[in-house]
């Protein structure tokens, strides 16, 4: 009986992901599959499913009948060929601006990463959000593509570009907030202090349970090894300017898109008092409850819009439009996509099934490089 790959000398396990559907069929003897796995974690999982989409799916349908349709119909069809150029233009401005944070990042740990290939992949992983649950698979795919086997550092410079753009927004939409008593009364009222009790315990649940978990040791490292890479990309002199400009900058074309939407959907109000509904309705995105966005975006641009005495209607089209215009802006990542597709060897009958995220997450398809620096 031939040995496992785990037990040959020098062999090394990678994970179930990484083993392409062809060589996972020469294997006429695979590893079982432990008998110790439960039923909850699926059952969490599908649970989670059906929330998001119920989230994500149904506060819009809920609003358009609470609100009426007539208006959102009316503003999907003033979009016109001029802004759609002009969606583009500003997709392309947040996403090469992403993808240039994303560089300053990876060589802060040591990573070399050329803006093309960056903003390739920025554009695909944007795409990818925008059409699948969660909104952040694309990113996870990201992550995966940059990883190598005993080296970390290049998923983890993914998540902390992604984390480092979320804290922009995060702090731009709290200083709005923070501005506007009654727009945060509206949005939030008494929940806030039972919101931060539960952040507070979930965080001190954290705590307690890295310190005491049978694996505390390898938990503690792998935390170590992360604020090292926080400290080296985001810490430094050399990093963080560059981050936290090309942070604003691609949050200024986010917030440029949104005018865009307003404007065609209909909304006349001053740019003073529009910036800071649409950056509250921005901020509502990052809630992980959505469906490629859609879900607590529009129910933060309608509750927003009514809280300064303008048509909640009309914040709900802006939402709507901003949703559309958005999926527009990332469409370049549809050619990164198609071009994966062409180039794979193992490509099926189908171009798009070599360029599915579970298809391109061998090691050898990453284009980080890694200098010839230690880890540390």
């Amino acid at each position: 009986m031939p040995l496992p790959a785990t037990e040959l000398p020098g062999a090394t396990a990678l994970p179930t992901p990484r083993t392409s559907p062809e060589n996972a069929t020469a294997d006429e003897n695979p590893p079982p599959i432990s008998q110790n796995v439960g039923s909850s974690r699926p059952a969490r999982c599908t649970l989670a499913s059906v929330l998001r989409l119920i989230v994500g799916l149904g506060v819009p349908v809920l609003l358009v009948v609470r609100l009426g349709a007539g208006g959102v119909v009316d503003a999907l069809g003033a979009i016109t060929w001029p802004a759609v150029v002009a969606a583009l233009a500003l997709g392309a401005m947040t996403t090469v601006a992403g993808a240039a944070r994303w560089c300053v990042v990876a060589r802060g740990v040591g990573l070399t990463l050329s803006l093309r290939d960056a903003t390739a992949d920025a554009y695909r992983a944007t795409l990818l959000n925008s059409l699948l649950p969660a909104g952040v698979l694309g990113d996870v795919h990201r992550a995966v593509r940059h990883h190598r086997p005993g080296d970390a550092r290049g998923a983890r410079a993914v998540v902390i570009e992604r984390v480092a753009g979320q804290v922009v927004v995060v702090a731009v939409g709290v200083t709005v907030l923070v501005a506007s008593p009654a727009l945060l009364h509206s949005l939030v009222g008494p929940g806030l202090g039972v919101l931060a009790g539960a952040l507070g315990v979930a965080l001190l649940a954290a705590g307690v349970w890295i310190a005491t978990a049978r694996r505390a040791t390898r938990v503690r490292v792998a935390l170590l090894a992360a604020l090292r890479d926080v400290r080296e990309g985001l810490g430094r002199v050399r990093t963080a300017p560059a981050v936290l400009l090309f942070s604003l900058i691609a949050l200024a074309g986010l917030l440029a898109l949104f005018v865009l939407a307003a404007r065609t959907a209909g909304v006349s109000a001053p740019l003073g008092q529009l910036l800071p509904l649409v950056t509250v309705a921005l901020l509502a995105m990052s809630v992980p409850l959505t469906v490629g966005g859609w879900g607590p975006r529009e129910a933060a641009a309608a509750v927003a819009f009514a809280a300064v005495g303008l048509d909640p209607g009309q914040g709900l089209a802006t939402s709507v439009v901003y949703g559309v215009l958005a999926l527009i802006s990332c469409l370049p990542g549809a050619v990164v996509l198609l071009a994966d597709a062409v180039g794979r060897p193992n490509a099926r009958r189908w171009p798009g099934w070599a360029a599915l995220p579970w298809r391109t997450c061998s090691p050898s398809s990453a284009t980080v490089r890694v200098r010839p620096t230690p880890a540390g």
